[in-house]
């Protein structure tokens, strides 16, 4: 089977990449196979362009990262959830980061009535966050500033779901250490905004997503 040129390249860049680690440090893979210990777990787009590591100059292993279109957060996703329960039960990680990208396809989809085949039912969710907050987005004229709001106003309602689920509200139940953040990314800058949109304990939630965990 004949591999083409980026193939073989991306193979080649690897063997670079290990050869620059250890020059550095000889004992560089070792250290990093013995466990990973990472304070943050990322959620966000799936996006090529918005390389989680690289955005905020980590290393490998300080970062437990989830990605999946347009950033989402859905109750029965079980990748997802499996992922957070992982990160937050077994990993302990510290702070989950909700990041978003101006210029998210999946949220101008769902700012669309165009059907794209099977990812509709995942878009529909998104158009559940322009639904919540139509009536300040429907005021923005400006086509761009609305996408933008809208690519925030999805983040922000990511955070509040996260903090719903009975992982992370059972964790704040044990008085764990974890903090819920709000951020967007600038394709076209390379900045994060963050939204100060901070969860760090249910009572921040309406009362009826208030979870209340038996003593055992």
């Amino acid at each position: 089977m004949k591999h083409n040129d980026f193939y073989l390249k991306i193979l080649e860049n690897n063997k670079a990449w290990v050869e620059e680690k250890l020059a550095i440090n000889p004992n560089y893979f070792k250290r990093l196979s013995e466990r990973q210990t990472p304070p943050v777990l990322w959620i966000g787009c799936s996006d090529s362009r918005v390389p989680a590591n690289e955005i905020i100059g980590a290393e490998p292993g300080d970062v437990f990262v989830h990605r999946n279109i347009a950033n989402m957060v859905i109750h029965s996703d079980m990748n997802m959830l499996s992922v957070l329960d992982y990160a937050v039960n077994i990993l302990k990680v510290t702070n989950i980061i909700v990041c978003g990208h101006y210029g998210c396809g999946g949220v101008l989809a769902a700012m669309k009535n165009e059907s794209y085949g099977l990812i509709d039912n995942w878009i529909r969710h998104i158009k559940t966050v322009y639904r919540l907050h139509n009536v300040e987005l429907d005021q923005i004229d400006d086509e761009v500033v609305r996408f933008n709001r809208f690519v925030e106003l999805n983040v922000q309602e990511q955070v509040y779901d996260l903090a719903k689920t009975s992982i992370v509200q059972g964790a704040w139940a044990r008085q764990q250490d974890l903090s819920i953040h709000g951020w967007v990314y600038g394709l076209n800058s390379g900045y994060v905004t963050d939204l100060e949109v901070n969860v760090t304990n249910n009572q921040d939630l309406d009362e009826v997503y208030q979870l209340r965990f038996k003593k055992i």
